[in-house]
């Protein structure tokens, strides 16, 4: 139950922080145990290792009841567990025998009252505290959780101060002393059924779930696992593969542009360089002596006959390079042109054979 476990959860808490500050040794008064305020948790002038002894003075506790107690450092020695038949109070000084029907309790402490003779068929299984081995402790007097249907039963309310986000409110849990499957009403002190799913309800207690929906009614037990249907697990699959399927897509589409920009980028640089590389091919024709496209052919030739008219070279290599064209002795008048100098005679050129 979703108040039961918020308010030990908050008692748990509240153990540690709202102990007192004496140390072993100091002094203490036993006057100043009490119950705090809104929590309803034990308090005294000891730390939370220690308790106020008849002296006044604070002695390391000689009990627990918890596995796991506050304000314990790793390595140190923890007090040890109350023995069966026993148990450890709330001072946490001493164990003490269990206490008999109508005596003295202290809140909530149903483990320190003497169980019935049938605890088997009256505990509580449900661990949402309504008794500790069918023993009920209510209105600080031990009894025992055996009332039944119409029988008169004891009702306790207690209420805590719980906090909101604007403000403080108050939280009563309602405890009796009916056996599991019935509660004690509180206006008509009387054992009733726990109500179904569904069914009209003023308090937690009244259902069978133990939560009373704000609406006013009967709801799903939440300590319970939520079931669902098949067709969620088949939707759940469905998304999750479609979302996969979806994932894997998106990057075989995305890959792929890049891929294809890539390519573009390459056929770029290829069209470029192929420009390029026939940019100096015709500008090699053109330089070339001989090619009909030559300015040089076009510029010295004495009768401006057309370069494709010129004589044809005679000694010329017939695989020669362009350079040994140009260099060859042939005669020829478009050489002439080229070569000779106005200072030189013809056998002075340089570089002739």
């Amino acid at each position: 139950m979703i108040w039961l476990w918020s308010t030990f959860i908050f008692f748990s808490c509240y153990a540690l922080v709202d102990a007192g500050s004496a140390n072993k040794g100091d002094n203490c008064s036993q006057s100043d145990n009490r119950l705090q305020t809104g929590t309803l948790q034990f308090f005294s002038d000891c730390n939370s290792v220690t308790y106020c002894a008849a002296n006044n003075t604070c002695l390391l506790k000689g009990c627990r009841k918890d596995d796991f107690p506050f304000g314990y450092q790793p390595g140190d020695h923890l007090p040890d567990k109350c023995p069966v038949g026993q148990f450890c109070p709330d001072e946490a000084d001493a164990c003490q025998p269990l206490l008999a029907v109508g005596s003295p309790c202290q809140l909530n402490r149903d483990d320190e009252c003497e169980a019935p003779p049938n605890f088997a068929d009256l505990l509580d299984t449900t661990n949402r505290g309504r008794n500790f081995n069918g023993s009920v402790c209510l209105n600080n007097l031990c009894a025992w959780a055996n009332k039944t249907a119409g029988e008169s039963c004891t009702v306790e309310n207690t209420a805590y101060i719980a906090y909101g986000v604007n403000n403080e409110f108050p939280d009563i849990v309602s405890r009796g002393d009916c056996v599991v499957g019935f509660y004690c009403d509180s206006t008509a002190k009387q054992c009733m059924a726990e109500k179904a799913f569904g069914v009209a309800c003023t308090a937690d207690k009244e259902c069978s779930s133990w939560n009373c929906l704000s609406s006013g009614t009967c709801g799903v037990d939440t300590s319970l696992p939520n079931h669902v249907g098949t067709y969620v697990y088949v939707v759940v699959a469905i998304g999750i593969l479609g979302g996969i399927f979806v994932t894997l897509f998106g990057l075989f589409a995305l890959h792929r542009r890049q891929r294809d920009q890539e390519r573009e980028k390459r056929m770029q640089y290829w069209r470029e360089q192929n420009a390029f590389h026939q940019n100096l091919l015709q500008m090699r024709q053109v330089s070339l002596p001989g090619n009909g496209n030559s300015a040089r052919s076009t510029m010295y030739s004495r009768d401006g006959m057309p370069s494709d008219e010129a004589p044809i070279l005679q000694h010329a290599a017939p695989k020669g390079s362009g350079l040994r064209h140009y260099m060859g002795d042939d005669g020829s008048e478009y050489d002439e042109g080229v070569m000779m100098q106005p200072t030189t005679t013809r056998r002075e050129v340089p570089g002739r054979f």
